[in-house]
């Protein structure tokens, strides 16, 4: 079964060079589009997507108001904003909407057919260059937050996983947290595109999470990778 999108942008260009990619994927397909959320809740109700592929700066309504609308009224949606800021205030905003996809829109192709794909199988994509973004802000915040406490605390440790991962998939992690999307990887390790997305997938699975957002975050919590 494919899956149905709904597109919403006010920028009609930008909205139409979307659609033609996401049109070009076997398993998507649009079934409506708007540009502007002011009638949001009655063109889910009319199209019935699964995901909501929408831009986060719109005239009246922007599209984390709608994504908070939209999941109140239909708790099974999928909504994934995009954007043109990678400041962690927008994303943070957007996450707590229930947003599970946030992407800039200096995006690739493939960036967003994965990410529109991570997130209909119930998993959440940040941009590449935003995960990198927050991972950065989470240390300098856990930084402050020991240099301010009291107690005598220990610098987590910099320290490759080899107990769980490979050699190869370490890398591969290290690339993730440093922004890199699958494309960026393979160009970094001169492996195919293909071989990246297994090794991703491995690592989320040994790692038991769900999605390379939080793979990043629990990797930098256990101090599995440096952040620059």
């Amino acid at each position: 079964m494919s899956t149905k999108l709904l597109l919403i942008d006010d920028h009609k260009l930008f909205r139409e060079g979307v659609k033609r990619i996401l049109e070009f994927e076997p398993s998507f397909e649009v079934v409506a589009e708007g540009d502007d959320a002011r009638n949001i809740v009655e063109l889910v109700e009319q199209s019935n997507p699964d995901v909501v592929v929408m831009d986060i700066n719109m005239p009246e309504v922007n599209g984390v108001e709608a994504t908070a609308q939209l999941l109140e009224k239909f708790p099974r949606l999928k909504v994934i904003i995009l954007s043109i800021h990678d400041d962690e205030n927008y994303v943070i905003h957007a996450l707590k909407s229930g947003a599970q996809g946030y992407l800039l829109k200096e995006m690739d192709s493939d960036t967003l057919i994965e990410a529109i794909k991570v997130v209909d199988e119930g998993g959440s994509y940040l941009h590449p260059k935003v995960t990198h973004n927050l991972v950065r802000e989470y240390r300098r915040l856990t930084e402050d937050s020991t240099k301010n406490s009291s107690e005598v605390t220990h610098t987590i440790e910099y320290r490759k996983p080899l107990h769980l991962l490979t050699r190869r998939e370490c890398e591969v992690l290290q690339l993730l947290a440093d922004g890199k999307s699958n494309r960026g990887v393979s160009e970094s390790l001169y492996i195919s595109e293909k071989t990246v997305k297994n090794h991703v997938s491995n690592i989320l699975q040994k790692m038991s999470v769900t999605d390379r957002t939080q793979a990043v975050v629990t990797a930098i919590k256990k101090g599995w990778v440096k952040v620059l």
